[in-house]
């Protein structure tokens, strides 16, 4: 099982850092190094931004550690939960939503970047679908097929 999770852990979290490399540059400019830092500034504060390559992989070290924990949280549960053995969609839009919210609500909150913009819909909604498409299908695949070959 946990060969599974390294592995759908690094699809899925190389999924959702490029995407969020396209979608930064597309939208503000912002280079991947940038949104690195951001990242690794949620531990290192605006320390972070002033460092080179050894911030940057700590951002992508905590990215992909959090990509991890949802990885484990959704094999570990999906055993346990009969309602996620039905729909790989409405799986992939249930791990979006709590990722988004649990990123949006207790991740930023206590972390050390700036606090987290003024609620607005249509970010939400491109963030929620780029976590569906990352994460969420990737997760929901992953997980069924491995527990389809190893009942």
């Amino acid at each position: 099982m946990w060969t599974r999770i390294l592995k759908t852990t690094l699809l899925a979290g190389s999924l959702d850092i490029t995407a969020a490399f396209i979608q930064a540059y597309v939208a503000s400019r912002i280079t991947p190094g940038i949104v690195l830092k951001y990242i690794a500034s949620g531990v290192f504060g605006k320390e972070a931004f002033a460092g080179g390559y050894g911030m940057m992989s700590m951002g992508l070290l905590f990215h992909f550690t959090i990509a991890f924990a949802c990885t484990v949280v959704f094999f570990l549960l999906y055993p346990k939960l009969e309602f996620l053995h039905h729909h790989i969609l409405l799986n992939s839009i249930l791990i979006a939503l709590i990722a988004w919210g649990v990123t949006r609500f207790i991740i930023m909150p206590l972390s050390n970047t700036a606090p987290p913009a003024k609620f607005d819909f249509a970010k939400a909604v491109v963030a929620i679908g780029i976590l569906f498409v990352c994460i969420g299908l990737p997760l929901s695949i992953s997980t069924k097929r491995f527990y389809l070959k190893n009942i």
